[in-house]
């Protein structure tokens, strides 16, 4: 019997994302009990990291491109399914913004803290956007460029306009999707040969996490650490209320993206898990012009961890400086986060730049941001994993209200044809 795609030759008969479990433990293990052998680690988790940046880009432009070529020549289709996608990530942006905004409310996990001004701010974090900017950067003027750059949106840009002119080139455009789609899968097959060295970079990054960072940092700002997982617990749950009454089992769904999941935990980062995602996901029944089309948009706009944090560290650092919110400024915070969490996807630190803007929105002290800056890691660990999470919900319900193929992740599909 052949081995099944996701597994590697050590442990051949052991799924990936137990791997990965094992190697958490090994790095939790090796940060506490040897933290000099631990810091030493960290190229190993930056050469993996590496590697999945290297396939991500390639991997977007050829997919989204398919997708939209493939939906190209029917833009009643393109439009009705961009339609849904972009009302559903603005639904569950605000739906994940009330729980932090609410979770504020119950627990006041800043309620009687004395902020101190320690550290400094990330230089990268800019205090407000340049809206004109942003959407003039959506249009790259040199393509190659912002790929190079690794700039998703722009690249998005591109791609979905290469595919609908694919779409209208008639037999001209048979040998250049020929070549797409034979990148697309070379990338799936290469992301199945990075992805069996996860397990051993997994354990690097966390040993080097640990030991550079430590667990003072996560101590003294569990509190708020741990306010945000029962939020992300809540929004968890929220998802899979809504996969049941769509008929769809959750636990069935989390345990086929388990990988992703597990990836996203561990890695805080999207862009390794998307391409296991995207192929994991096409595996199991869905409709690869729904999967090109959510995953890239979603990675970009989609990113409910990031706002329930960003709204309950802005409500955190308010509190913390003693200034009360008034029912207008949660609105602020919610209609101001509902837009910059959208438009600041392709700029480093994306969450820190959001409260950026929050904080100066409200007139709160933009350098509470140095302090949440210190567990930033480990909040993240958590808001990447609803993300992934998320998507897959977005998937699923533009398969139920696009009428395609509702795969149920246990055997089963429902629904029309692809």
């Amino acid at each position: 019997m052949k081995n099944k795609p996701g597994t590697t030759g050590f442990l051949k008969s052991t799924p990936l994302w137990v791997q990965i479990l094992i190697g958490l433990a090994i790095g939790v293990a090796i940060g506490f009990i040897a933290p000099d052998l631990a810091k030493k680690l960290q190229p190993i988790g930056q050469a993996f990291m590496k590697a999945i940046k290297m396939i991500v880009i390639p991997l977007i432009f050829s997919a989204v491109t398919l997708g939209i070529y493939k939906m190209g020549t029917n833009m009643k289709e393109l439009g009705k399914l961009s339609l849904i996608a972009f009302t559903w990530f603005y639904v569950a942006t605000g739906i994940a913004m009330i729980v932090g905004i609410g979770l504020n409310e119950v627990f006041h996990p800043a309620a009687g803290l004395d902020l101190q001004m320690t550290g400094s701010v990330p230089k990268d974090i800019a205090k407000s956007l340049d809206w004109g900017k942003f959407f003039l950067d959506l249009i790259p003027d040199n393509v190659f460029a912002a790929m190079a750059g690794q700039k998703i949106i722009p690249t998005l840009f591109f791609s979905v306009c290469f595919g609908l002119a694919l779409a209208h080139a008639g037999e001209h455009s048979k040998t250049v999707v020929g070549f797409l789609d034979g990148i697309m899968h070379a990338m799936f097959k290469l992301t199945q040969g990075i992805l069996a060295t996860a397990p051993l970079a997994v354990a690097a990054i966390i040993a080097y996490v640990l030991a550079s960072q430590g667990v003072k940092l996560l101590l003294a700002m569990a509190k708020l650490v741990g306010v945000l997982y029962i939020g992300l617990l809540v929004l968890a749950v929220i998802f899979s209320l809504i996969l049941w009454f769509m008929g769809i089992d959750p636990l069935a769904t989390i345990k086929k993206i388990a990988e992703p999941l597990l990836l996203a935990f561990t890695t805080n980062s999207s862009e390794v898990t998307l391409p296991i995602h995207m192929k994991i996901l096409e595996e199991n029944g869905m409709p690869n012009k729904i999967v090109s089309l959510v995953i890239p948009l979603g990675y970009s706009f989609n990113l409910d961890g990031a706002a329930l944090y960003q709204a309950l560290a802005t409500c955190f650092i308010a509190e913390a400086y003693g200034v009360h919110l008034s029912m207008s400024a949660l609105v602020t915070i919610l209609v101001t986060a509902l837009i910059a969490n959208k438009g600041t996807a392709n700029v480093p630190g994306a969450s820190l730049v959001v409260l950026a803007v929050l904080l100066t929105s409200l007139g709160l002290p933009v350098d509470g941001i140095a302090i949440i800056a210190g567990v930033d890691y480990f909040g993240g660990m958590g808001r990447t994993t609803i993300n992934v999470f998320g998507n897959t919900v977005a998937c699923l319900a533009l398969c139920k209200w696009g009428k395609k193929n509702i795969p149920t992740f246990d055997g089963e599909q429902e629904g029309a044809g692809a």
